[in-house]
């Protein structure tokens, strides 16, 4: 399918954070009419307003804008909408454009009709960019070139220029992005579930909801297409799954990895400490650096990118190499900077309980730990009891799920310790943590609940951590 010239095109929902920029870019570069839609306001859509004003001078076009609400006009009246990943397919607004006969787009359904290169899809409740990001590295070991997008906050239609069919392409896919392609029949040829758990049912609804939408990774698959999933996973996913995707997970090529001992994955340690996949040694674990990828969770994370890369051909030097390369990820685990013998960690990505548990389990210094936020409708006990059982002291940020996470925290905890806030001031919160922690502790942020309130999203949330550490650590 191609983009004709002078084809009118509705994007619904530019973002705060122009997640629809690199949508309305690819299309102007193409001659399209472009309107965007977005119930927000100018003033607070200001940012990605001025860089699309720039790409209009760059293209030569003009993009017509209605802001602060939605028309149903605008939707009956175009051809094709092209629909940011948050909105639920079963929108009143898309409904009237279906029923008006308007074909439903997202990025990555755009991506992928126009992409003629082989497509790496990875998907997870957890771990998904590490992996993306570490199977990319892999990769670029042998193709330079590789193109790594998707819910990296990177758009994948703006690198569709450099991408010849030879240049292989990693997509970290969320499960809003992963509806969107569902619906219109498509699956990475390459796939990748890091793990699941419960997330985002605020959004969902249910676990089979959000496990149905994770499925579309696979769904859509050809018969010789790879699967790649956690060995212990296999039979939880079942449970979870409904039928049609229970018959497709049947029939697949599934290749497993595994952090268990005396497992029978693809892809495994052995008792030497070495990591073997397909038969073959890739690397040991001395090779990791445990300061990029500290804790278990991320060591499966390696055991995944390392599958997905053998079963896409690269050899066991060109996954070591790789690996040993990795630099990590921003606000996974990233190690601002140690003052006065206390480290300061960065775990802001952390955004739903299990995550955070994670977390904590990485680690074996006393710990400070900073967490609360806004509720994902996730059950906390869990967390609090290891918040109970780990921490030397808790500060707390405000926002929905903080009281609950409290209240499992005392629950659970056996001897008293100091629980701080909930503080709606970062910078006051990051102070009581600086005191109370004692050289040779970690200050960590890894939160286990989603951002909004306080910040603009989790990555928001992480760079003011490291611009009030820096500022508070150098005064």
């Amino acid at each position: 399918m191609t983009t004709r010239t002078g084809e009118a095109y509705l994007i619904m929902g530019l973002g705060v954070h122009g997640g629809g920029l690199g949508v309305a870019r690819w299309l102007l570069r193409r001659g399209a009419q472009v309107t965007i839609t977005d119930l927000a306001s100018p003033e607070t859509l200001a940012k990605p307003l001025a860089a699309l004003r720039q790409a209009e001078k760059e293209f030569g076009a003009t993009i017509t804008y209605v802001l602060g609400e939605h028309r149903v006009k605008d939707f009956t009246s175009h051809a094709v909408v092209v629909a940011n990943p948050a909105v639920r397919p079963d929108s009143p607004w898309l409904q009237a454009a279906r029923a008006a006969g308007a074909r439903i787009e997202t990025e990555m359904t755009l991506f992928f009709r126009h992409c003629a290169s082989p497509i790496l899809g990875i998907t997870g409740t957890k771990g998904k960019t590490t992996t993306a990001l570490l199977t990319a590295a892999i990769l670029r070991q042998r193709y330079p070139q590789t193109v790594v997008a998707g819910n990296l906050r990177v758009s994948a239609l703006e690198s569709l220029d450099q991408i010849t069919s030879e240049t292989p392409v990693v997509l970290e896919l969320s499960s809003f992005q992963l509806m969107g392609l569902g619906n219109a029949g498509f699956s990475p040829q390459y796939a990748c579930i890091t793990n699941f758990s419960p997330d985002h049912l605020n959004y969902h609804h249910t676990l089979e909801e959000y496990a149905q939408a994770k499925s579309q990774i696979f769904l859509h698959q050809a018969v010789d297409d790879v699967l790649v999933l956690d060995e212990a996973e296999q039979t939880f996913w079942l449970k979870h799954l409904d039928k049609q995707a229970k018959e497709a997970l049947a029939l697949k090529k599934i290749k497993t990895f595994s952090v268990q001992q005396k497992a029978t994955a693809d892809c495994q340690i052995t008792v030497k400490g070495e990591i073997r996949c397909c038969g073959l040694d890739l690397c040991t674990l001395n090779d990791l650096d445990q300061n990029v990828l500290p804790g278990k969770h991320n060591l499966a994370n390696v055991l995944a990118a390392a599958t997905l890369a053998r079963s896409f051909g690269l050899s066991p030097e060109q996954i070591r190499a790789g690996i040993i390369g990795f630099k990590g990820v921003e606000h996974r685990l990233e190690t601002v900077l140690t003052h006065f013998g206390i480290r300061y960690i960065n775990d802001s990505t952390a955004t739903n309980p299990v995550a955070a548990q994670a977390a904590l389990a990485s680690f074996s210094e006393p710990i400070v730990l900073i967490a609360g936020g806004a509720s994902k409708g996730l059950a906390l006990e869990a967390f609090g009891k290891a918040i109970a059982q780990r921490v030397k002291a808790l500060v707390l940020l405000a926002g929905s799920a903080t009281a609950e996470l409290e209240e499992a925290v005392k629950r659970n905890a056996t001897s008293a310790f100091p629980i701080l806030g909930p503080y709606s001031d970062f910078a006051v919160a990051l102070e009581n943590a600086q005191r109370v922690a004692a050289p040779g502790d970690l200050v960590l942020l890894s939160p286990g609940c989603a951002s909004f309130g306080m910040f603009q999203n989790e990555f928001h949330r992480g760079e003011e951590f490291r611009r009030i550490v820096k500022e508070q650590t150098q005064a």
